[in-house]
């Protein structure tokens, strides 16, 4: 096992770059498969909230290069390919990758997840001319101009208020019959005047014939349909986890995500999950950043005694118990 790498991190948004980061402090070799620009979905947000020691908040485009600085010099090294399959090997993993396998004796799956798609026509023929998921990249587009976001949760009311930094007005469009974000958002975007808040309402078309050109909404307890004119549509609809890789190597819940127990830890010993892409996960950045230490020092312990064997029955009885471990 000597040439294996110790702990392979697979995802490099705030809990794979935690994890990494934690990883090369205890002493790990440690490889971080990037699959792609490092920061995962933080690098899209302008302001995250509730950060230790960012009172004022901290731009995902900043806290993510940070903390892959501190991952890097601590001794964790960085790698743009991303993991496409895993298998069991000899008392370790074997990574499948674009660029070949790697061989690791404990794998930190940190893959996150991406932006649901509304699913209705079109909004992907218009992607990338006026639909978005970029409110920090797209609102300067939009000075004097009129967007929609669709959701109710943190990342829609976020960026709402990002887009009413300069379009003329934003409408938030929310299926459901009230807002879910936290009252942090909440509150600004209803004593917003240039945001209105439209609830019980879905949308069921993006117009447009070269660009986005409105949506076509209807209002869920009468039936009755409306168009309405915007330059832009935002969808924050949830998120899917990026486990379609794993092909049943690993338990996954309704949403897809991997279930572990309160350490972290999945059944196949070495393999532990941290971030959104976990079952259970509380979707903040925050949170995500103590998951990727959680594990880190899991898999640590791993490494250092092969506990996970000696753990494997209450992992088990954890994970079968009504997921009340899923932490």
């Amino acid at each position: 096992m000597a040439d294996r790498v110790d702990v392979v991190v697979a995802g490099a948004g705030i809990a794979g770059l935690t994890a990494a980061l934690t990883s090369a402090r205890l002493g790990r070799s440690t490889l971080v498969l990037t699959g792609g620009i490092p920061g995962g979905l933080l690098l899209s947000i302008d302001r995250i909230d509730g950060a230790p020691g960012y009172p004022e908040g901290v731009p995902g485009y900043e806290l993510c290069p940070l903390t892959q600085q501190q991952a890097s010099d601590a001794g964790a090294e960085l790698s743009m390919a991303e993991l496409t399959g895993l298998r069991a090997d000899d008392g370790g993993w074997l990574l499948a990758t674009g660029d070949g396998e790697i061989a690791a004796r404990a794998v930190i799956l940190a893959t996150g997840a991406g932006f649901r798609a509304l699913g209705v026509p079109g909004e992907e023929r218009l992607r990338g001319h006026g639909v978005s998921t970029c409110a920090s990249c797209d609102a300067p587009l939009l000075r004097d101009r009129s967007a929609v976001v669709v959701g109710g949760g943190d990342s829609a009311l976020q960026e709402a208020l990002t887009l009413a930094e300069s379009a003329s007005s934003v409408v938030v469009l929310q299926r459901g019959d009230e807002l879910t974000a936290q009252e942090a958002y909440r509150r600004p975007v209803l004593e917003h005047p240039r945001i209105e808040v439209r609830t019980g309402v879905e949308v069921e078309e993006i117009s447009g014939d070269e660009r986005v050109a409105g949506v076509r909404a209807r209002t869920i307890a009468s039936g009755a349909t409306e168009e309405m004119a915007a330059d832009a549509v935002f969808a924050f609809v949830g998120l899917e986890p990026n486990t379609s890789f794993l092909d049943g190597l690993l338990e996954l819940d309704v949403t897809r995500r991997i279930v572990t127990d309160t350490a972290l830890r999945t059944p196949q010993p070495g393999v532990l999950a941290a971030g959104i892409v976990r079952s259970g996960a509380a979707g903040r950045a925050a949170a995500s950043a103590g998951d990727g230490a959680a594990a880190a020092i899991a898999a640590d312990r791993y490494l250092e005694d092969g506990a996970w064997e000696n753990d494997r029955r209450a992992v088990a009885l954890t994970l079968g118990n009504g997921g009340e471990g899923h932490g």
